[in-house]
């Protein structure tokens, strides 16, 4: 598969590929362009040229274009499925329904997009401003650099593309070199529905070069970026050096947390949702599970039999219902950190194995709030650690004792106390009776702390893609 700059797929410069293998088997399914810096310099460019003229292109017929990219979506949703399984590891299930979410994102951020209207500061609001009329428009920012993660490529891809184009941007597609081919065909697909040549393009490479050109170019006026902290981090201190616009949305190790009054069965059953979605590789999924100590041998009774129910097999089987991780890579470093969680005094009841890129759902008892998972080691993997504590506030106190503030939830029978938690949490989400992998486009979502900058969602994206001109009618009254 090639990379798209100027509504054209192209190779590298140079000719180089990289391979892209099904992490399941091993199998390689196709290659992409290993991007040269020049590349990347050319993709900028004509993304500043495309930008003006996408810029002029009315909102309604931008839309249009979206509404016409759904219908080529709809037309290949099997293939774009098939194809993010294979290359991801996730089951075909929940391939299908990533595939599916992209209608609902898409049509959502285009209604929005016609709503973005101005304000106006009428004559006489403040001393000395009786004779002047004040209104206010969008703008768009520029040129955009789109940087992808590998866990929900399509769901992001929707998040971040949608509004960039609609408020009148360029983007630049930068996906996983782990799974960019879905992405390939999403960005395709966009040029034929009628985007500007250049207004929206897609980039492959390593993360460690590619990445750093495109967002390093003092061309490219503002990054979105989906990933590690450690990554975020670098990413940001790259887009200072040229004042860029960055919004991070970066790791989390959400805590869990069952009150005595929880309802046990419930939260067993949001477990599955809540952690072993996409294999446990889920910014938001539960990753810390703190419980009551009155509750803490029911709750991982019932959470054990409820994995053990589940099917671990191959993503293409449509009877599966765990994959396998990204890599093996990714795998063994899930193995490493389930062996240090024992060794800093957690006991493995279910799982703890692994062969290949697969990974046993794990859950792990009696797991110290001295254990690096309770605070800062996030798991990007199928493991359950059970913590156990007395009183509510010690609850918060283990919850907020990490540097991630991405979500939280809190099981409780009692919405007084379920409502001082969620207060209470230092994080961007809170879910009531509810694991805290819950992400609906609408609403904003962002963490706090190392877990990001900014949030996404139809309620806020276009803040993070646009910028506000103030026109000033001096004098008009």
């Amino acid at each position: 598969m090639k990379m798209i700059i100027n509504g054209k797929e192209v190779d590298a410069a140079d000719g180089k590929v990289i391979e892209v293998t099904n992490p399941a088997t091993g199998e390689v399914i196709d290659t992409v362009p290993a991007a040269t810096k020049e590349d990347i310099d050319l993709a900028v460019a004509e993304a500043v040229r495309a930008q003006k003229t996408w810029a002029k292109v009315p909102v309604h017929e931008k839309a249009d274009i979206m509404y016409r990219f759904l219908d080529m979506v709809d037309a290949e949703k099997e293939d774009l499925a098939q194809t993010l399984s294979a290359e991801t590891g996730k089951p075909i299930v929940e391939a299908r329904g990533e595939i599916g979410n992209i209608p609902i994102a898409f049509r959502a951020f285009s209604e929005r997009a016609k709503h973005l209207y101005g304000e106006t500061i009428p004559a006489g609001m403040e001393a000395g401003q009786e004779k002047h009329v004040l209104i206010t428009k969008r703008e768009p920012i520029g040129v955009i650099a789109c940087v992808i993660p590998f866990n929900f490529p399509c769901d992001l891809f929707d998040q971040k593309i949608a509004p960039t184009l609609l408020a009148g941007n360029a983007a630049i597609v930068k996906p996983s070199t782990d799974n960019p081919l879905t992405l390939c065909k999403l960005t395709a697909l966009l040029v034929k529905a009628g985007v500007t040549d250049g207004a929206i393009q897609i980039v492959t490479g390593r993360g460690s070069t590619v990445g750093g050109w495109l967002c390093g170019n003092p061309d490219v006026h503002a990054i979105t970026l989906t990933g590690s902290t450690e990554v975020g981090i670098e990413t940001a201190k790259t887009a200072a050096d040229h004042l860029a616009h960055i919004a991070l949305e970066l790791g989390g190790n959400d805590a869990f947390i069952v009150l005595e009054d929880g309802d046990v069965d419930l939260a067993a059953e949001e477990l599955i949702w809540g952690r072993m979605y996409n294999t446990g590789q889920v910014c938001c999924a539960s990753k810390r599970f703190l419980i009551h100590e009155s509750l803490a041998e029911a709750f991982t009774e019932k959470a054990v039999a409820k994995i053990k129910a589940l099917r671990q097999g191959m993503p293409s089987d449509e009877s599966t219902q765990i994959g396998c991780l990204i890599s093996e890579k990714a795998a063994i470093e899930v193995e490493k950190q389930i062996q240090l969680t024992v060794r800093q005094g957690g006991e493995i009841v279910l799982g703890g194995g692994r062969k290949g890129a697969f990974v046993e759902p794990t859950v792990i008892r009696n797991v110290p709030k001295t254990a690096d998972v309770a605070t800062d080691m996030e798991i990007f993997g199928p493991v359950v650690p059970v913590i156990t504590f007395k009183t509510t506030e010690e609850a918060i106190d283990i919850a907020n004792s990490s540097r991630f503030g991405l979500c939280g939830c809190v099981f409780t029978e009692n919405m007084k106390k379920a409502m001082y938690v969620c207060n209470a949490l230092e994080c961007g989400g809170t879910v009531i009776n509810g694991a805290s992998f819950f992400r609906s486009f609408e609403m904003p979502f962002g963490g706090y702390k190392y877990s990001g900058i900014g949030t996404e969602g139809v309620m806020s994206t276009f803040d993070e893609v646009t910028r506000t001109k103030t026109i000033v009618l001096k004098n008009i009254i």
